[in-house]
């Protein structure tokens, strides 16, 4: 499939995904079915129509209000149908048509629904965390038969474990449970890339957390002792490894073993 297919394909689908990703964040948390009942208003309990349903579109045709009660619709829901477009295009642009595509879009999906969920309530839901590990060797199951092997899946295996490690000692200083529930899912898939990619993914998480956190500190936004949620700068710290590993990597070895 030629590149712009494949992009606008991708892009399409993504749109599809976070509208229903839009589903889960509002009731996971809850516990509430994802089937039923269909989408509809939570303020006046009426069904959205079919042609208000359409990712984006629906909600710029609505101006952000119900068609039955005007109540206002957070602007949170075509941020995350066209969040989830441009990410799954980013991911598509990175890998291509390869056997790893499929793992890493899930992967893009399950990071736009958890670090939303975590803002929300400070939590990341087991109904999504757990069932990610046995979904993501699933999709990579064919891209080690097509040609990465077993060393491959091994490396993977064996970064899962040691970011797991990592994250549970870190836990004693007041890491959450979700947070090292998740870890070895984002070194499962980091290590298929690399051990780089390990590395730039964990030092990009612990620095944008502090980062974000410095600053709303600084702003008086949060105080020392408010909860700020980690697992949002975990997810994109995986993606700057995803995008900018390789880079990163050679920048750093670089400055400590510069060129003549």
């Amino acid at each position: 499939m030629p590149e712009p297919l494949l992009l606008g394909v991708v892009g399409l689908l993504g749109l599809a995904v976070g509208s229903f990703l839009n589903v889960v964040i509002h009731r996971v948390p809850r516990g509430e079915s994802l089937v039923r009942p269909g989408s509809h208003c939570p303020h006046c309990g009426n069904e959205v129509r079919h042609r208000h349903n359409v990712p984006v579109l629906g909600w710029l045709m609505l101006r952000g209000r119900c068609a039955d009660c005007a109540a206002p619709i957070s602007a949170r829901y075509p941020l995350v149908e066209a969040g989830t477009a441009a990410l799954f295009v980013a991911v598509a642009a990175r890998f291509g048509w390869s056997w790893e595509l499929p793992a890493f879009l899930y992967l893009a999906a399950i990071s736009i629904a958890l670090a939303a969920i975590d803002l929300d309530v400070y939590r990341l839901p087991d109904q999504i965390v757990l069932p990610s590990y046995s979904v993501a060797l699933l999709l990579l199951v064919p891209a080690m038969i097509a040609g990465n092997g077993w060393d491959t899946a091994a490396r993977a295996l064996i970064a899962a474990g040691v970011v797991w490690i990592f994250f549970y000692v870190v836990g004693f200083f007041g890491m959450g449970g979700g947070d090292v529930k998740l870890a070895p899912l984002l070194g499962l898939y980091l290590g298929w890339l690399g051990w780089s990619w390990v590395a730039v993914g964990l030092f990009s998480a612990f620095l944008l957390g502090g980062v974000v956190a410095a600053i709303l500190l600084a702003l008086r936004v949060a105080r020392r002792k408010s909860r700020i949620p980690f697992g949002p700068y975990m997810l994109a710290g995986a993606f700057v490894a995803v995008f900018a590993a390789a880079p990163i990597a050679g920048w750093y070895s670089s400055l400590l073993v510069p060129t003549a």
